[in-house]
């Protein structure tokens, strides 16, 4: 176990965490890489303080990392996007201590990836002792509960498997059918919806600036001074305070601008909104948006449709933009399960949370079902014309 990322070296992390992108490619999950865990805990984003105390498990074999996992003890349940506070309620009022808890997950972050990183080749080893290992670590230190978040649905049948509850929820992404522009994904939908759409982005448009799409050395300082700004505003209306620190977005821009696409929007020569995504190797991954001045429908521009438009342009097969929100819905954004585990220490809660968890799993199964009906694209039989 290690309390900093600077401990482990990023080749070493990065040979578990994204083999395939050894090739210089992207990798699939940027989330889980050593230079973005580092840069939040470089930061301060994580760390002493934030309720986010890092204790990154490896497996070797020889000395040889063969599994990583991005570890921490938590103090909330604040940043995690799958909800546990009514767990948290239940367990301390029946006189328990909930936290300290662990969690394996990317700390603010509600994008499906790998949490147990593990070589090539050694997958099935090194996932049962990082596993087993964090499940260890909770028990040994008397603590309520171990979490895995926002992982894939392989890892949570394996973890159900040996006795982890298995708990689905639902997000909304976008799914490339392999089409060529905005114009044909849009002749997909029925032609109200196709409508609404197009007014949309007309409105926004109409704003009276222009739209940037920025990734790589395009970025500039800036940029992130204009960000920073609106992230500020967001975070302290949705959570009370920002999770980022400035420090991070400054390490970003040494580190992280080929992973991150910033959508601008520029009036007057000044930036006025703008909506921060990052980069995969199949998916896009849209997590923040800010603005100064309101426009109607700049939103539904700078989040949705320009990630669209991006994903379509680079050949991505999908775009996650992030958690809630059923108005992505008439924007094409579909239904999607999203999968965690969780190991809890008492037997009797744990019952219980088995319990709830099953009839949860049977309200988003049919939310999901009912939601897939609703949703704008074009049914089987022919539409009459616009």
């Amino acid at each position: 176990m290690y309390q900093s990322l600077g401990d482990i070296a990023p080749e070493a992390w990065d040979a578990c965490a994204c083999p395939e992108a050894a090739d210089g490619g992207r990798p699939h999950d940027p989330f889980t890489t050593h230079r973005f865990l580092y840069a939040l805990e470089q930061s301060g984003s994580v760390g002493p303080g934030t309720g986010w105390d890092p204790r990154y498990l490896a497996a070797e074999i020889d000395g040889m990392l063969i599994g990583v996992a991005p570890l921490y003890a938590k103090g909330h349940s604040q940043g995690e996007y799958i909800f546990d506070h009514n767990w948290a309620h239940a367990y301390e009022r029946a006189g328990g201590r909930y936290y300290p808890k662990l969690q394996i997950a990317v700390p603010f972050t509600p994008a499906t990836g790998r949490r147990l990183l593990c070589r090539p080749g050694f997958e099935t080893t090194a996932f049962g002792a990082l596993l087993q290992g964090a499940v260890q670590l909770g028990a040994e230190n008397q603590l309520s509960s171990l979490h895995v978040t926002f992982c894939t649905e392989a890892e949570a049948r394996a973890g159900a498997e040996i006795g982890l509850h298995h708990r689905i929820t639902q997000q909304y992404h976008w799914k490339n059918r392999g089409y060529a522009s905005f114009e044909e994904f849009l002749a997909s939908l029925s032609s109200r919806k196709r409508k609404t759409l197009r007014k949309e982005r007309r409105q926004a448009q109409d704003f009276g600036g222009r739209i940037h799409q920025l990734t790589g050395a395009a970025i500039r300082p800036e940029h992130w001074e204009a960000f920073w700004t609106f992230y500020q505003d967001t975070g302290a209306r949705k959570w009370g305070s920002p999770y980022l620190t400035r420090a991070f977005f400054e390490i970003a821009h040494e580190t992280l601008r080929d992973d991150i696409l910033l959508v601008m929007a520029e009036r007057d020569g000044a930036y006025v909104a703008g909506a921060l995504n990052v980069i995969g190797r199949e998916a896009l991954f849209g997590r923040y948006w800010g603005c100064t001045e309101h426009h109607p429908c700049l939103h539904f521009e700078a989040c949705y449709y320009q990630a669209i438009d991006f994903a379509i342009a680079h050949g991505l097969a999908s775009v996650e933009a992030g958690a809630q929100g059923e108005h992505k819905l008439a924007r094409g954004y579909m239904p999607t399960e999203t999968h965690s585990l969780h190991w809890i220490a008492d037997e009797g809660f744990s019952e219980a949370i088995a319990n709830y968890l099953a009839a949860e799993r049977r309200a988003v199964e049919e939310d999901i079902e009912v939601l897939t009906a609703y949703g704008p694209f074009r049914k089987a039989q022919p539409e009459e014309q616009e």
